[in-house]
């Protein structure tokens, strides 16, 4: 799969809140409060005019309005600036977010630090998929359909036996924040195999998400697929036959930890 590029556009947050320079101060915090974000963009007459923060209302002087607060010296990206410079932006001036505005300075959009951990998690996927796809091809001697696409949970068929608490507990933060990676699946006749992302699947499945964002491989034609023969001997047929392993943590992180046991012990004798 070729890599594109890709752009503001495509991993900005179209539907922003805005306030206007005549907002009173008290609304903002309420505001902030109902929402959860502690910044706006500030438009008038359709144009952007300034930012408010929390620390401009913290920090600065008091005022009854945005006006007498907000930032009006602004660092703003446009819809097709590539991802990469928008990075580079954002790091070189210390900031975490920018609004997005076009050639009218109007404004369409804001571009978080957390859209672009999203937007490298999103790039860095395919790789995975291309070579699972290649694999798939030459061993059954055919070939594939890739798709990006949102699959319904309850078809997925998991071929995992268990998952870990912990781990589980990263992917449910990773969903509620839009920071999901894609998980990969297999459409072989009429099933949906899950064969990358199960802890991404559970969460969704718990948190009563309707679908899994994913990439999906098409074979074409029905294929019992070996993983899903070791599934039907294991009795794995739902997300309910999927073990939540609670008292044990993920090989990774206890390697991990280990680690870190073994330097500590080092440093101190």
């Amino acid at each position: 799969m070729a890599s594109k590029k890709s752009f503001v556009k495509d991993y900005m947050t179209k539907n922003v809140i805005s306030v206007s320079p005549d907002t009173k101060t008290d609304e903002i915090i309420n505001l902030m409060k109902e929402s959860h974000h502690n910044s706006y963009p500030v438009v008038k007459d359709n144009k952007l005019v300034g930012m408010v923060t929390a620390f401009d209302i913290v920090a600065k002087e008091e005022s009854e309005t945005v006006e007498g607060i907000m930032t009006s010296n602004l660092v703003v990206a446009n819809p097709e600036l590539s991802i990469n410079d928008a990075s580079r932006v954002m790091f070189r001036r210390g900031i975490s977010r920018m609004p997005v505005v076009d050639d009218n300075n109007e404004l369409v959009g804001i571009i978080t630090n957390t859209d672009m951990v999203r937007s490298h998690i999103e790039r860095s996927t395919p790789n995975k998929v291309e070579y699972f796809k290649n694999t798939l091809e030459q061993l059954y001697g055919i070939k594939t359909v890739l798709r990006h696409m949102a699959v319904e949970t309850d078809k997925l068929r998991p071929t995992q036996d268990r998952v870990y608490a912990d781990e589980l507990e990263g992917r449910t933060y990773e969903l509620e924040m839009g920071l999901a990676e894609p998980a990969i699946v297999v459409k072989t006749g009429d099933r949906w195999i899950l064969v990358d992302g199960h802890h991404r699947a559970v969460a969704s499945s718990q948190k009563g998400y309707k679908t899994v964002d994913s990439y999906v491989i098409d074979l074409c034609q029905d294929i019992k697929l070996g993983m899903e023969k070791t599934a039907d001997k294991a009795g794995i047929k739902c997300f309910d036959d999927i073990e939540i392993i609670d008292d044990d943590k993920h090989p990774l992180i206890a390697l991990t930890e280990s680690i870190q046991e073994q330097a500590s012990k080092g440093d101190n004798e």
